[in-house]
């Protein structure tokens, strides 16, 4: 009786449901074609902002797009349109305080031509911006030698393309307000590309775009970076080695491994955040597709993780639209109902079918404290742990679960989107599973053992906190198959092993933000440890993608 009661209510929910989306469907795509986008732009990017603006009405002819140019920054950020600016204008815009969000960005570098006797050396140490400093105070004596101390005699030449933007990036390289040219060559990008080409031991500053190769995506034959050691320990460490290729080094621009000096963005302000559906939509596609464009006009374009990254933010006011824009009727509130009556008997069911085998998994929802500790992290019984902090569970139907355990969520912090594979996909121990996400900023997630994914927990789509407050029992991620358990099960480690392993972990991410303090953020030890040396809740929350990025590869890979 409770079977074909259940089917028939949730017959009736699709059927109902479909309508109503149905409905919303067709009324967005009316609002979205009857919506208008008003847009201003500085005069140095009168270029790139019109080449935009005609390629989206191309491909979106019912979206009608008003493009004004303005000299004057403060009429920008007092405007209510879409503003494109550069990094000077955006100087206005922090003072009002006003919503921005980057979309290109310039970035200047120093290159070498690639037959340099000392590349090997300097791809390995590096410059200090001392060294450079020293270089443009001699430009006419200084020898490769001397900025490196050894018997070298090759003899320095300096090529800058003559751009303001360029020279600009190069005068706060040195500390100067103002360039000195004696000893240095000035030409157009061509002339100092074909001049390093021809000087093994040349050095030149032009933007990153000038010897970029269309074809290739990586540099033009015969030029390289040269590395700029940001610490100035002598070394290129894993904190700045982004000089590898292109992709690598734009990410490390992103997550702040390169001189800010020498990057400068554009981007787009308005007042308040956007809301209007036409205008978000013009937004990711100027982040995706637009892309492509930012070269052709002397910028660069962003790197896919951090155009996704801002995606995510401007995506919010989509469902917060749709939501505001929803009218009631019928059909909402008879979804409403059936929602109130399915899941009340679908709770009261699970309750009393498994309410002593849950007992020590359901238990494990965390309560929210400021700092957390070796006994704030909750170990249930009868779960096998990975040292990649993942966890397995079977279940009495012989499918295993999978999630993510307590101390890990306790170092995230709130998780905002959970990127999973789909069902009947193949997974072996220790591939790669989930990402979990907060506001662009992720962390890769490992399978503990093998299998073949059967199905996946949908509510985390939507409600990814699960992952916070339930991790082991609302939070789970995967059900799987299991084709190698018994035998994979003997590399995993249940509650009383784990509990000990765990104390070391503790220890071991201490040791891991100390070292990532003192290299790269020491006003931010207040984040991190409370008085008395507890680790904050939510420690890695308040760090930008570059701390993710090594917790990554120097925490959690270090046992994959």
């Amino acid at each position: 009786m409770k079977t074909t009661f259940f089917l028939i209510v949730g017959f009736l929910l699709l059927i109902i449901s479909g309508s109503a989306s149905s409905q919303d469907v067709k009324s967005k795509n009316t609002e979205l074609k009857q919506e208008s986008v008003s847009i201003t732009c500085t005069p140095d990017l009168q270029e790139l902002t019109s080449k935009w603006v005609s390629e989206y009405n191309s491909l979106n002819p019912e979206v009608k797009i008003s493009l004004i140019y303005s000299n004057s920054a403060n009429k920008l950020v007092t405007s209510e349109n879409l503003s494109f600016i550069s990094n000077k204008a955006s100087d206005v815009q922090d003072e009002k305080g006003l919503w921005k969000m980057a979309v290109g960005r310039n970035v200047i570098v120093p290159v070498i031509n690639s037959g340099n006797p000392l590349l090997n050396e300097l791809q390995k140490q590096g410059l200090t911006q001392d060294q450079f400093i020293q270089m443009f105070n001699n430009p006419e004596t200084i020898s490769w030698g001397n900025l490196l101390a050894n018997s070298n005699a090759g003899k320095i030449r300096i090529y800058v393309v003559n751009d303001e933007i360029v020279k600009s990036g190069v005068q706060k390289l040195i500390k100067e307000n103002q360039f000195h040219y004696n000893g240095i060559t000035l030409g157009t990008r061509e002339e100092v590309i074909s001049a390093i080409r021809k000087d093994r031991f040349a050095i030149g500053f032009c933007k990153v775009v000038d010897v970029q190769s269309t074809e290739t995506n990586n540099l033009i034959e015969n030029i390289n970076f040269l590395p700029i050691d940001k610490n100035e320990n002598g070394t290129i460490d894993y904190m700045e080695d982004i000089y590898t290729d292109l992709n690598t080094f734009h990410r490390g621009v992103w997550i702040g491994k390169y001189p800010k000096m020498l990057v400068s963005n554009v981007y787009v302000i308005r007042n308040t955040p956007p809301v209007q559906e036409a205008e978000i939509a013009f937004l990711n596609w100027v982040l995706t597709d637009g892309q492509q464009f930012m070269a052709r006009s002397g910028y660069s374009d962003l790197a896919s993780s951090e155009s996704q990254s801002q995606r995510d933010k401007i995506n919010v006011a989509v469902v917060n639209l749709v939501e505001d824009k929803s009218s009631f009727s019928l059909s909402n509130l008879l979804v409403g109902i059936l929602i109130i009556i399915v899941s009340g008997l679908i709770i009261s069911t699970v309750v009393r079918r498994n309410g002593k085998r849950k007992l020590t998994v359901s238990g494990a929802i965390t309560t929210c404290k400021t700092g957390f500790d070796a006994n704030s992290v909750i170990i249930p019984n009868g779960l096998y742990f990975d040292k990649t902090h993942t966890w397995a569970f079977m279940e009495k139907d012989g499918l295993v679960s999978i999630g993510i355990d307590d101390f890990l969520q306790h170092i995230t912090g709130p998780i905002t989107r959970i990127e999973m594979k789909n069902a009947g996909e193949k997974i072996k121990k220790g591939e790669l599973l989930f990402s979990i996400i907060q506001s662009g900023k992720q962390l890769m997630m490992y399978a503990p053992v093998s299998g073949v994914i059967r199905n996946h927990n949908d509510a985390l789509r939507s409600n990814s906190s699960f992952l916070n407050q339930s991790p082991y029992a609302e939070g789970w991620v995967y059900r799987i198959e299991p084709t190698n358990w018994f035998k994979e099960i003997q590399l995993l480690d249940m509650s009383d092993k784990y509990t000990k392993w765990l104390s070391a972990e503790f220890a071991r991410l201490k040791d891991f933000m100390a070292a990532i303090l003192k290299a790269e953020s020491p006003e931010y030890a207040h984040i991190v440890l409370q008085d008395g040396g507890e680790l904050k809740e939510g420690v890695l929350s308040d760090f930008g993608p570059e701390v993710w990025e090594d917790f990554q590869a120097n925490f959690l890979d270090t046992f994959k």
